[in-house]
């Protein structure tokens, strides 16, 4: 399968995540395009099986304008959407950790919830990644896939 992982990260977390997902899914066999948001063209997303699109939280849990611009770029909503991002729960608390990866996984409609990192997926947090990913596969296997 074609997959295509799309990323807007300031910090370094949020692409750290993205990569993580890459080598595990170029692990298993897939062929895997990453693309950090606002860096050149658009790629064509009906081209891919699937889209993880990965974010971090701004502004008191609003989606980062390169990220929105992103979207409207996209022009359409893609099927087979899987939302990541990194947050911080330093700012905000709880209400507000990852509250992008919630909005877009609305906006959406996801068929599998967005998994949501404090900072950087390092240690023990690496697991949680590597588990999302075991369940989006599990989601996605045995479907005849496009976007």
């Amino acid at each position: 399968m074609k997959t295509i992982i799309c990323y807007l990260s300031y910090s370094g977390n949020t692409e750290e995540i993205a990569e993580l997902l890459k080598v595990n899914l170029e692990e298993q066999g897939y062929m895997v395009d990453m693309y950090e948001i606002g860096d050149g063209i658009v790629p064509q997303l009906s081209a891919y099986d699937f889209l993880f699109l990965g974010t971090f939280t701004w502004d008191e849990g609003g989606i980062p304008d390169e990220v929105k611009e992103f979207v409207r770029a996209v022009g359409y909503k893609p099927k087979n959407v899987y939302i990541f991002g990194s947050g911080d729960t330093q700012f905000g608390g709880d209400d507000l950790f990852c509250n992008a990866v919630n909005k877009l996984t609305e906006f959406y409609a996801c068929e599998y919830e967005g998994l949501k990192i404090e900072q950087s997926p390092r240690g023990s947090q690496e697991k949680i990644v590597i588990k999302w990913l075991e369940g989006v596969l599990e989601n996605v296997k045995g479907k005849n896939i496009r976007t």
